[in-house]
């Protein structure tokens, strides 16, 4: 088979620990929309939590609702404060590894040291574990126990220009080559031994759910990549065995 099975994905976020690690690298706002572009790059997001007192963070609560991201309220007047929320978020990891095997990827969104021992439990229960947090307010210990630790900073930096050859194209087609392009990006990141053309479109789909080769003037992903090669965006090979497209490189002439 040319694609390894799709990963599939649980992200617990710790609001509060992420919110005043982004207040204090003064960001103006935790912007949930790039977290979660990483992590479709990654396999398909099955269950989104986020833990907090609402009545506190209110202001990201229409961002994480339109992200589908299920909000649990941990009010501080009615418990014993910020703990409550991690022992929640822990508790509710533990079920989900336990009762979903088909989940495989647990993404801890904080930068707190007291979710050290799950991520070891996580990891004991064969889970890969994803750490998300702000550089200066992470603890090494978490980070260092993560199979792979994502900063908020990298998240955010200047995207990279557009390559001119696509910039200079119709805008529809603009528009399909530079998701082709950052997806492809996004799998050499990942450190793919093989990129194939079938796990490019499927990693395509997850970034934007609505695309489709067909409304761009393609009748099959093989043609677009094709066109793509044409217009030395990429380096593409045919495998005779599985008849599939091999992305080799981005070209160097962007």
């Amino acid at each position: 088979m040319a694609v390894s099975e799709e990963s599939r994905l649980a992200l617990f976020i710790d609001l509060e620990n992420i919110a005043l690690g982004v207040r204090e690298a003064k960001y103006s706002s935790f912007e949930i929309g790039k977290v979660l572009a990483r992590l479709v790059e990654k396999g398909k997001l099955i269950v989104k939590k986020a833990y907090a007192d609402w009545d506190v963070y209110k202001e990201y609560k229409r961002a994480f609702h339109e992200a589908g991201i299920e909000l649990i309220d941990i009010p501080h007047k009615r418990y014993s404060g910020k703990n409550s929320a991690d022992i929640k978020l822990v508790v509710d990891a533990m079920e989900l590894a336990a009762s979903k095997e088909h989940v495989n990827i647990f993404v801890i969104a904080s930068g707190d040291s007291d979710f050290t021992p799950l991520v070891s439990k996580l990891k004991e229960n064969d889970k890969h574990v994803i750490g998300v947090g702000v550089k200066n307010s992470t603890s090494t210990l978490l980070a260092s126990n993560c199979d792979e630790f994502i900063y908020y900073e990298d998240l955010v930096r200047a995207a990279k220009p557009k390559p001119k050859s696509v910039a200079q194209l119709p805008e529809k087609k603009k528009e399909c080559f530079e998701l082709l392009l950052e997806t492809i990006e996004a799998l050499q990141r990942e450190d793919k031994e093989v990129i194939w053309g079938s796990m490019v479109k499927q990693t395509m789909k997850r970034k934007q759910p609505s695309f489709n080769e067909s409304y761009y003037g393609y009748s099959s992903f093989s043609k677009l990549l094709e066109d793509a090669a044409k217009h030395e965006l990429i380096k593409i090979t045919h495998d005779a065995k599985s008849r599939s497209y091999i992305i080799t490189s981005l070209t160097e002439t962007q």
